[in-house]
């Protein structure tokens, strides 16, 4: 009985979430801002390649949320070089979730074309759970950690789009096995690339700047789609979603007893 409870909470837990981020996904769509899920374990350098990548990117506005636990140190630091950032505190919760997020987005002024980075909590494993309305989920590992964490964390490596592989320019002084980690890796993750970079050199940034924009020019455009919800018994429910210019978009919700309606939303450039 107890089981069942636990299973069904999570089910709740992890459905809500989905449903918010898939809506914020939707409105980051509609306004051109290819939404990235940067993740890494503390002390890989997510914000050193963060800020590599950024200078690298050519013709989308870069924007980015923080999360941490506790501070806003690295908040601060990209303020200061004239970044539009949110902070997020999670005062102890491992993740960032789509809630937390989407709190966030609705008080940024995001402009498109551009590209918004989510650095979340530095953790191996609870982020890869969770979608918080992102369009990729890019993984930060470094040599430093060792080259068995595919091995000992795969969720994050079998989720992750793409892998940057920071800190390349000490392989000569460590022993880091590369084909040990990509051997662990590919069995995981066959197609996602890994770009060797260094957050000190500059190394492998342009590479990894050019497929990121490459996968913001392929975005999906956000047509009429449909997703059900079940709510318990006679609960169930279809939304269905269609975009117009500028980022107009209507929700439409039948219901098991038949009933509809309809609800527009509009979500113009700022």
């Amino acid at each position: 009985m107890h089981d069942v409870l636990k299973i069904n909470m999570m089910a709740d837990i992890h459905g809500e979430n989905d449903h918010i981020a898939a809506h914020t996904n939707l409105e980051l769509t509609a306004r051109d801002i290819f939404t990235v899920n940067l993740m890494g374990a503390p002390g890989v350098g997510k914000t050193s390649c963060l800020k590599g990548l950024m200078k690298e990117l050519k013709g989308r506005t870069p924007y980015v949320i923080e999360g941490d636990i506790e501070s806003d140190i690295d908040t601060r630091h990209l303020r200061e070089q004239g970044v539009r950032v949110s902070q997020i505190n999670t005062f102890g919760a491992c993740h960032l979730d789509a809630p937390l997020v989407r709190n966030a987005v609705q008080n940024m002024e995001l402009e498109g074309p551009g590209v918004l980075f989510i650095e979340n909590i530095g953790n191996l494993v609870c982020p890869a759970e969770f979608s918080i309305g992102e369009h990729i989920k890019l993984l930060v590992s470094s040599v430093t950690e060792g080259s068995d964490k595919p091995y000992k964390y795969p969720l994050a490596f079998e989720k992750a789009e793409a892998v940057l592989l920071n800190k390349a320019d000490l392989l000569p002084y460590l022993d880091f096995d590369e084909d040990f980690f990509m051997k662990g890796f590919r069995a995981l993750n066959p197609a996602a690339p890994v770009f060797r970079v260094s957050a000190r050199t500059g190394e492998g940034f342009a590479e990894a700047a050019r497929w990121l924009e490459e996968r913001a020019a392929a975005m999906e455009s956000v047509g009429a789609h449909s997703h059900a919800h079940s709510h318990g018994e006679e609960g169930e429910h279809e939304h269905s979603h269609s975009h117009g210019e500028e980022g107009r978009h209507e929700h439409s919700h039948s219901h098991g007893d038949g009933t509809a309606h309809s609800h527009p939303h509009s979500h113009g450039r700022e």
